[in-house]
């Protein structure tokens, strides 16, 4: 048996960016306890996989995460162990257990801060040390978790059954996990959660989410924040004016409308309607000018007719929004929605998923096409895998958006560009 200071350890991620957040937690976690950290999944004495199950499609995609790290020659021969982590030991608990019985170790979310011990258990006879600390590498661009859980209970989502209640961190926590992440090089901080809007409601001494927001972007005066996963609930006029006000708070909003008929929506157990959502939209435009406004809309909701999916396309028209993510509902079990009557077959909520999203990307496109000329300053976050400089312009949310290619610039640094051209989602930049 490998000494603690021997036990190496890899973390292969599923999913969303608050699992990045909780594998980064995990990893820092086991580092300080004395693990070596590792890469390549093949090499380690232990793989953590850090499922997802929020849809049917990302269960299966973890499930075959699960499959390949128990296919691993070191795991095969007995010489490593895999520990299953995230949101399916949370949402199947013993049944999973039952199902994958070479798994010996599983970790629900709300258990990621006993990773250490839950490793230790598995290598008693490691020797007790010190996390050592290398070099430590520059990340330009970090998230910052604020709360966890949720309290929506959408009729399709299965949230709420797998990460519990909504919970706020608190913002000593949370102002500690943005001082790491400046020190370790961030210059932008993207604050995520389930209900990023809801933060502070549920403090003794409530707070909101433009609050925490000034105080860092006052705090933190070179860093450039960014929020993500905002209800339409969420967008107060306080948190606009924060926005308009403080120059490093993205001029970015992403809004999960989901549709835009008020009877859908109430079968998702969501407020809202088309005019509601106009509204809401200009006065977003008004307080906001030049604001970058993404969302993400269900197609083939239980119920939803060809006149309902037509006034979607039209209110996507209507919005002209920067960015769209669309998604074939998906029939969870567990879920009210699964039970509801008037289900659409899959063929029907893919066909209306593909056309909305063609729709949408031609409006993207134009919206990208207006960009040429403008002066942007542009995150510097590395070279691509063909040796191309990349970087993020402050429409650029990561992992969604696109990057800005540039002629120049040192990684970590924010540099003024003047878009020169666009392909679709992507832009090309030269730098003043």
């Amino acid at each position: 048996m490998p000494q603690r200071n021997e036990v190496s350890v890899s973390i292969v991620t599923m999913g969303c960016a608050k699992n990045e957040v909780d594998s980064a937690r995990m990893s820092e976690r086991l580092d300080a306890a004395g693990y070596r950290m590792c890469e390549d999944p093949a090499q380690a004495d232990a793989v953590i996989v850090n499922t997802c199950s929020f849809i049917q499609a990302a269960t299966e995609e973890s499930l075959q995460a699960i499959f390949d790290a128990c296919e691993l020659p070191k795991v095969a021969a007995g010489n490593a162990t895999v520990v299953i982590a995230g949101c399916m030991p949370a949402r199947y608990g013993d049944d999973l257990a039952e199902s994958l019985d070479e798994v010996k170790t599983f970790v629900p979310c709300g258990r990621e801060d006993d990773i250490a011990a839950v490793l230790d258990s598995l290598f008693p006879s490691r020797a007790v040390g010190r996390g050592r600390k290398g070099e430590p590498s520059i990340k330009p661009s970090a998230y910052v978790k604020i709360s966890d859980g949720c309290d929506r209970f959408c009729s399709y989502c299965a949230i709420p059954y797998i990460r519990g209640r909504y919970h706020s961190f608190t913002r000593d926590r949370i102002r500690g996990d943005v001082a790491a992440a400046v020190d370790g090089g961030a210059r932008e901080i993207v604050l995520i959660a389930q209900d990023t809007g809801r933060w502070g409601e549920d403090f003794d001494e409530p707070s909101t989410l433009a609050q925490l927001m000034d105080g860092l972007a006052e705090e933190y005066p070179s860093t450039r924040f960014r929020v993500m996963y905002l209800q339409p609930e969420g967008v107060t006029d306080e948190l606009l004016d924060a926005m308009s006000r403080r120059g490093n708070i993205c001029a970015y909003l992403d809004i999960p409308f989901q549709h835009c008929q008020e009877d859908i929506l109430r079968a998702m157990n969501r407020s809202g309607s088309f005019e509601s959502y106009v509204r809401l939209v200009e006065r977003v435009r008004e307080r906001v000018p030049g604001i970058t406004l993404r969302t993400t809309f269900i197609t083939g909701f239980p119920g939803e007719t060809d006149e309902d999916f037509d006034r979607l396309r039209a209110f996507a028209d209507e919005i002209d929004f920067d960015y769209v993510g669309v998604f074939p509902y998906s029939q969870e079990e567990g879920t009210r929605a699964a039970e509801l009557p008037g289900q659409i077959d899959q063929d029907t909520r893919e066909r209306r998923a593909q056309e909305l999203r063609d729709r949408a990307d031609a409006i993207s496109r134009l919206r990208m096409e207006r960009r040429i000329g403008q002066d942007m300053d542009v995150l510097v976050l590395g070279h691509d895998e063909d040796g191309r400089l990349y970087g993020r312009a402050e429409c650029q949310a990561p992992d969604v958006d696109g990057v800005t290619y540039l002629d120049g610039g040192e990684p970590g640094t924010i540099v003024r560009a003047r878009i020169t051209d666009t392909l679709l989602y992507e832009m090309e930049g030269e730098v003043e």
